[in-house]
């Protein structure tokens, strides 16, 4: 039985299997994708639950931009990723979100084994973490080689492991499992 509210949660899905879409295909998530649903999230959620709704919609959003923000910053994450985390923020709620962006990172983490392994980077990447993790120590940056700028960089494309997690997430919701 499909639960109230079910057909946010279905806008959301759909916003996640988009963004998942064109992150796999061209390795960027754009502007007309997120900035529209990021208002359509706040406009569902206030016109289906009122008040409460647009409250938890303007946190939900804000929350996703605050936590991906400094990772933007660094190089580490690109800009679509961070908008679409607000736009899912404001179909989700902060509640949702904390969860469905926990399950993201867990996934690209496997993501990123993954290709780490095929790719025969492993050496390369412990190298790296040594790196990361000195600069992090001494309040530096690691430097533009470890960053999204560097075009040998390996780049999981986080938009797709957020679909995931936000389409099983949102299917959970919608058919009522707790």
């Amino acid at each position: 039985m499909l639960r109230e509210g079910w057909a946010i949660w279905a806008l959301a899905s759909a916003l996640a299997l988009t963004a998942g879409w064109t992150d796999w295909r061209s390795r960027r998530i754009p502007n007309w994708l997120t900035v529209p649903a990021l208002v359509i999230g706040i406009a569902a959620n206030s016109l289906i639950r009122g008040w409460s709704g647009t409250k938890d919609s303007l946190l939900g959003a804000g929350l996703g931009l605050t936590l991906l923000l400094p990772f933007v910053l660094i190089r580490s994450l690109g800009a679509g990723d961070w908008k679409l985390a607000g736009a899912m923020g404001a179909f989700m709620g902060p509640r949702h979100l904390i969860t469905v962006l926990i399950v993201a990172v867990l996934i690209a983490g496997v993501m990123g084994v993954i290709l780490i392994i095929w790719k025969k980077r492993v050496g390369q990447t412990l190298r790296n973490l040594v790196r990361m993790t000195a600069a992090f120590l001494s309040l530096h940056l690691p430097g533009p080689d470890l960053t999204l700028d560097n075009p040998e960089s390996l780049k999981v494309p986080f938009g797709v492991a957020f679909a995931m997690a936000a389409v099983l997430y949102s299917a959970r919701q919608m058919w009522g499992a707790s």
